[in-house]
């Protein structure tokens, strides 16, 4: 059965299809001249012979090698009183952590005279101990020209004493006057930060502290307070999975952001210890590419789908179901709760 489906390259093609059939008929508007460098005409109306010519030409690019051998002369200080723990030309490595709200990871931080340029993961770290390419690229943000250089105030940089000064005026006033005072950042994870919060709220009265992040994960949290009793992110381990059903979760790519694809890779390698990875999803995403058995189904299934893979295997075990519509995977749900079990 032939498709009626139509498909564009780009915004003009659909906006003025007849602009673009007309372009590709006429690719070359201009027609090109070539018979001018094909023939001798124009060498015949040139006055430079080409001895003179080769002589400019050598002369040119000597100029160029002598102008490229001329570098700027970079003059290095020394210390007067070098750090212990620094030496010249050799790498310092420091543990740390990574969280932008996103990715999150235990991290190496590979410094040079005290400037971080590589991040590495922590594998003696217990949890989180891998990294995925934003994290890895994510050093190139302290080297961005266009971060902001110093705080502002009415859209005017100014330096951080007066920014110190004026924001603690502000406050002293704030709380004299008993008015509320709200702290808003993004989630904090950090233990550092939450005891400089709790400092803060101890010092002024009537403080509340809002955390909006650019992307909610609070639904995901609610669901694992509500089936774990923790609302906190679950950590998965690969290494002890044998088998992986994965319902529009594309853990490989940006899905959780922990950085597994080192521990999926380890039981994904032939043998009898090798996982079984099963992928249901609609578009084609990183870690359905490399799943055993891919379904493509649509975006609005995914709670069927789940709640009927969740009765079968409740009906094995004994446990109770809830209800579900029908999916257009029946079958295959059966032998993927059969592969489960």
């Amino acid at each position: 059965m032939a498709s009626e489906k139509t498909y564009w390259k780009g915004i003009e093609e659909l906006d003025n299809p007849s602009l673009v059939d007309t372009l590709k008929q006429n690719e070359f508007p201009t027609e090109i001249p070539v018979d001018e460098f094909l023939t001798q005409q124009e060498q015949n109306g040139s006055s430079t012979s080409r001895r003179d010519f080769l002589k400019f030409l050598g002369f040119s690019t000597a100029a160029a090698t002598l102008a490229a051998c001329e570098a700027p002369v970079v003059e290095s200080i020394p210390y007067v009183v070098a750090p212990d723990s620094l030496v010249p030309g050799i790498a310092s490595y420091y543990a740390s952590t990574y969280d932008d709200g996103y990715d999150f990871a235990s991290v190496l931080v590979k410094t040079r005279e005290g400037r971080p340029i590589k991040l590495d993961p922590n594998s003696d770290a217990p949890y989180s101990g891998n990294t995925n390419a934003r994290v890895q690229a994510s050093v190139l943000n302290l080297y961005d020209a266009t971060r902001l250089q110093a705080p502002l105030k009415d859209g005017e940089a100014t330096t951080w004493s007066v920014f110190n000064k004026d924001v603690k005026s502000a406050l002293e006033k704030a709380s004299a006057a008993g008015k509320r005072i709200v702290v808003l950042t993004s989630s904090i994870n950090s233990p550092s930060s939450k005891r400089a919060y709790a400092a803060f709220a101890e010092t002024y009265e009537n403080v509340s502290h809002v955390a909006i992040d650019a992307i909610s994960y609070s639904n995901a949290l609610d669901a694992s307070a509500k089936v774990f009793g923790n609302r906190a992110f679950p950590y998965f381990d690969f290494t002890k999975a044998s088998r992986i059903v994965s319902v529009g979760a594309d853990f490989l790519g940006d899905w959780i952001g922990q950085g597994v694809s080192g521990a999926y890779a380890t039981r994904r390698k032939p043998g009898k210890d090798m996982s079984r990875h099963i992928q249901i999803e609609s578009n084609m995403s990183l870690t359905g590419s490399n799943a055993d058995t891919r379904y493509r189904v649509k975006t609005s299934e995914y709670g069927v789908i789940l709640a009927g893979l969740y009765n079968r295997i409740a009906s094995a075990t004994g446990n109770a179901s809830v209800s579900a519509g029908k999916t257009s995977i029946e079958s295959q749900l059966d032998s993927i709760a059969k592969d489960l079990l």
